[in-house]
Parts: structure tokens; C-alpha cells; sequence
């Protein structure tokens, strides 16, 4: 057999042929006086074999190792770790899936996500009481208001792992509170009226007992860090990070409300 009949036969390509031949998967027959290689039954078979072997998902280094082994046992070993490989994809496939349809379900009512989506269902459910709470408003939403739900997803992506109680302790002290929404926004209203305002302007002091007001005690117990000092080098990056995107009254009535919130916490 040509190499082209040869390729025929197994139903695979003469590329994938010469490639075989080349990292030394499939041995190459030498050529013959008319300068064409002459392929037999034997080659047929094993090349039958590599595809199948593929097909089961295998690497061609894998399948390199099997066709080493006579006895087969480095196919077992082999097979059986990419059996627990396809079994840890499934399960990452049905969890995503569970996300996904979440999402799905989300977007039923409105046939749309928020633009901070994709976030836990906790936090899609804060974000749509705060839809809801600003579509009651006679004005345009504070901007303070859409910085916050950045914040938020920001927060609860950068600690997949970690706790995140006092994130969904505050979102759910404001679902579950219409008062407490309603204070929420009257935050975001204060901190949108700094935007122009001095460092010692003394609405900054006002603004700061607002936000300490607005925060349920679960959250600020856990928001403050434990050793007094604002929390590791990482931390201290980001608090940095976030006090450049206030304008100066605010990043100071933001410094104010965490004296504040380490004073009440003790």
C-alpha cells in the first residue's frame, strides 16, 4: 500500500501519517527503488491502533508509552488516570452548568444581566434590590451607587476561597431592610455631593457616621482588620488603589468612617 491507501484505510490523513513518522510513533518503511514507500497489513494495524488510542483522548506521547509496552499494563495505569480526568471535567462541567442556569434564570424576567454580571446569587440579588430601589428614585442613580456594585464583585471575585460573610451579611441586611436600602442611597447621595467638596468640609464628618450607620455589625467586625495595623502589604495595595478613585473629600470621609468602624468594633 501507498501512503495515501494506508491513510485510507485507518480514515485519517496522510499528514497525520508523515507526522507519526517524524516523532517516531509510527516506524517508517524504508523506501523502495521507485522511491515510493511501500506500507503492509502490519503498518494498517498499528496505525488503526494510534487511532483509537487518540480517540480515547490519550496524547501521542501517551500512545507512544502503550505501544512501548507488550504487555498492555502502561495502558491501564494510563486509561485509568484519564478516566479520573474526565470525572474531575465532568463535574466541573455540571458545576458550571448549575452557574450557568442561574444566570439563565436571572435574566428570565428581564431577558438581561447587570452589567457587573456574572457574580454569585447573593450578590445578583443585592444588585437587583438596588435596581429596584433605584428606579424609585425621582433622579438619576448616585454615581457612588454603581461604583459600590464594582466594589462589590471586585471584592467577592478576589476571594473565591476566603470569607465572605460580611460581604453577604451587608447584602442581606439591605435586601431584608427597606430602611436600610433607603440609607444606603442617602449614603451614595452624601458621597456624590463631596465630589467637588474640601478635605475639611464638614459634611466629610457627616458623610463618615452616615456609612458607619449604613454598615451592619456582622460586616464591620469582619472588614477591620484583626491586627489594628490595615491588614497585610496586599491589602494596603488595594486600599491605596481604591482611595485614588475618590476625590479627596471622599477618600477622607471613607479614612474617617474606618476610625470609626474601629472604634465601635473595639
Amino acid at each position: 500500500m501507498r501512503i495515501g491507501e494506508l491513510a485510507g484505510v485507518v480514515g485519517i490523513t496522510t499528514r497525520a501519517v508523515r507526522h507519526y513518522h517524524r516523532i517516531g510513533l509510527l516506524p517508517e518503511p524504508p523506501r523502495q527503488p521507485n522511491g515510493y514507500r511501500e506500507y503492509t497489513l502490519r503498518d494498517a494495524v498499528e496505525l488503526a491502533r494510534i487511532r483509537r488510542l487518540t480517540e480515547l483522548g490519550l496524547s501521542l506521547e501517551e500512545v507512544k508509552d502503550v505501544l512501548a509496552d507488550d504487555e498492555g499494563k502502561d495502558l491501564v495505569e494510563i486509561l485509568a488516570e484519564l478516566d479520573a480526568d474526565l470525572a474531575r471535567q465532568e463535574a466541573s462541567i455540571r458545576q458550571r452548568r448549575v452557574r450557568l442556569a442561574q444566570l439563565l434564570e436571572q435574566a428570565g424576567q428581564t431577558g438581561r444581566l447587570p452589567v457587573e454580571a456574572p457574580v454569585s446569587p447573593e450578590l445578583a440579588a443585592l444588585f437587583d434590590d438596588m435596581a429596584r430601589a433605584s428606579a424609585r428614585l425621582p433622579g438619576p442613580e448616585p454615581a457612588m451607587a454603581a461604583k459600590e456594585r464594582e466594589l462589590l464583585a471586585l471584592l467577592e471575585t478576589g476571594s473565591p476561597g476566603g470569607d465572605r460573610s460580611w460581604l453577604y451579611a451587608m447584602g442581606q441586611s439591605l435586601s431584608a431592610d427597606a430602611e436600610a436600602m433607603r440609607r444606603a442611597y442617602a449614603v451614595y447621595d452624601q458621597m456624590d455631593a463631596l465630589a467637588e467638596a474640601a478635605e475639611d468640609d464638614p459634611r466629610v464628618e457627616e458623610t463618615a457616621r452616615a456609612i458607619v450607620e449604613s454598615i451592619p455589625d456582622e460586616a464591620a467586625q469582619a472588614m477591620i482588620p484583626a491586627d489594628g495595623k490595615g491588614g497585610s502589604g496586599e491589602e494596603r495595595g488595594f486600599a491605596d488603589a481604591l482611595f485614588a478613585e475618590f476625590t479627596p473629600a471622599q477618600a477622607a470621609a471613607v479614612r474617617r468612617a474606618i476610625e470609626l468602624l474601629r472604634e465601635r468594633a473595639g
